[in-house]
């Protein structure tokens, strides 16, 4: 069973800096996506940024310019570099790595961010 296991969050005064690790246990095959999402207190699920297995990626309005997502393949990791952390960023971060056959896939357990104003 794969694992994902999340690391990197952390409490952060508004406009620093933190940057999100997910890391799978094993190496995953036919990924069509890995995603970060991430869900505020009572509010949904949203997501945040993707990069496609051509290493396309997108990003929500809310983070473009500010959050950049990366993979090294050969560690079968995915990075979420944040900067200019406002507090509306406070959020439990989650990963997500989605399969060309299983678009639900396999997802982290969760990190914390806080930013302080």
């Amino acid at each position: 069973q794969v694992q994902l296991v999340e690391s990197g969050g952390g409490l952060v005064q508004a406009g620093g800096s933190l940057r999100l690790s997910c890391a799978a246990s094993e190496r995953i095959f036919s990924i069509s996506a890995m995603k970060w999402y991430r869900q505020a207190p009572g509010k949904q699920r949203e997501l945040v940024a993707a990069i496609t297995s051509g290493g396309s990626t997108n990003y929500a309005d809310s983070v473009r310019g500010r959050f950049t997502i990366s993979r090294d393949n050969a560690k079968n990791t995915v990075y979420l570099q944040m900067n200019s952390l406002k507090p509306e960023d406070t959020a439990v971060y989650y990963c997500n790595v989605a399969l060309v056959l299983y678009e639900y896939g396999y997802w982290g357990q969760g990190t914390q961010v806080t930013v302080s104003s």
